[in-house]
């Protein structure tokens, strides 16, 4: 870990830039992988590069660099990042903030308002899908943990949806391409995403069990081969963890990478940006991963073993 010794500047924005970074290099391996960190500040210094339109020499010219150390910085062939003073001027020269430079912030703003720690967003209408859609987006490349209340939003049938689907949400026609949408970005290469939930929720969709008890046999059915389908087709982007729900809980959420956790409560969603706040969900998630009983490479098999509603 580089730490910074010896600050020469009376400059106090830049004392004060120095000290910041200095926190972020502290806060950094608990938050964020070093690989993650590395992509992220790739893919914004491309962005700069682009809007810029310099070419690469006089763009690495511009921040004090010489073109192979920008070639090198681009091209990931490192997953360390450029000098403290290098970063700053960076942020400085393209106006933009050292946390959004280092992936830390989706606000490029150099002032811009610290989020709070927690905040609470309506969970049944389209603003809310469109939400949820660019908290996946921005997680893209990173981890996305999830728990869901039910059957996971993106394996459920058209069929499913219209069953769950309440008077206060978003209409059938707009959860399902909702649902298509999250399984096309889950086909994505990139896509990395773990699902935790208990397997009493599949045992009891197999019986027409509990809420499931005034669904069909064959919709049912359906439902639990399209889940057995898709934990093998996408396999190892999707990774899907089983545990037995009599010994442990869980209430549903989902961690958006390093950047944001949100719990669903019903109507609303709490939303939690303080980095403490999600890196303790993730280490509850790590635990629920434990306990699982049937692992993802079992996730199938175990599914298709189920008793067939079809045949009841």
């Amino acid at each position: 870990m580089r730490t910074i010794t010896r600050i020469r500047s009376s400059n106090p924005e830049t004392v004060a830039q120095y000290r910041h970074l200095f926190i972020i290099n502290r806060m950094a391996p608990d938050h964020i992988d070093k690989r993650d960190a590395s992509r992220l500040f790739r893919t914004r210094l491309g962005e700069l590069l682009a809007r810029s339109g310099m070419n690469r020499s006089r763009f690495a010219a511009s921040v004090g660099l010489d073109r192979s150390a920008l070639s090198q910085l681009l091209s990931g062939e490192t997953t360390r990042l450029p000098r403290a003073e290098t970063l700053i001027r960076l942020a400085a020269r393209h106006g933009v903030s050292l946390d959004w430079l280092l992936g830390l912030s989706q606000d490029e703003g150099v002032s811009a308002a610290i989020k709070p720690a927690l905040e609470l967003e309506k969970a049944q209408d389209r603003r809310s899908d469109a939400m949820l859609a660019r908290w996946h987006q921005e997680a893209a490349g990173t981890k996305i943990r999830y728990v869901p209340a039910t059957i996971p939003d993106f394996l459920r049938t058209d069929r499913t949806i219209a069953y769950e689907t309440r008077a206060t949400k978003p209409s059938v026609a707009a959860q399902i391409d909702d649902a298509r949408e999250k399984l096309a970005i889950s086909r994505r290469p990139e896509s990395d995403t773990e699902v935790c939930m208990p397997l009493q929720t599949l045992e009891a969709l197999a019986r027409g069990a509990g809420v499931w008890s005034a669904m069909d046999a064959a919709a049912r059915a359906e439902q639990i081969g399209q889940i057995a389908r898709l934990a093998d087709d996408l396999y190892p982007g999707l990774r899907l963890f089983l545990f037995d729900g009599r010994r442990t809980f869980s209430a549903p959420y989902t961690v958006f990478g390093p950047y944001r956790a949100a719990v669903y409560v019903g109507d609303l969603y709490l939303v939690l940006n303080a980095k403490e706040a999600i890196d303790a969900l993730t280490r509850h998630f790590d635990q629920l991963i434990r306990a699982a009983t049937v692992r993802p490479h079992e996730a199938g098999a175990f599914i298709r073993s189920l008793p067939d509603p079809a045949a009841s």
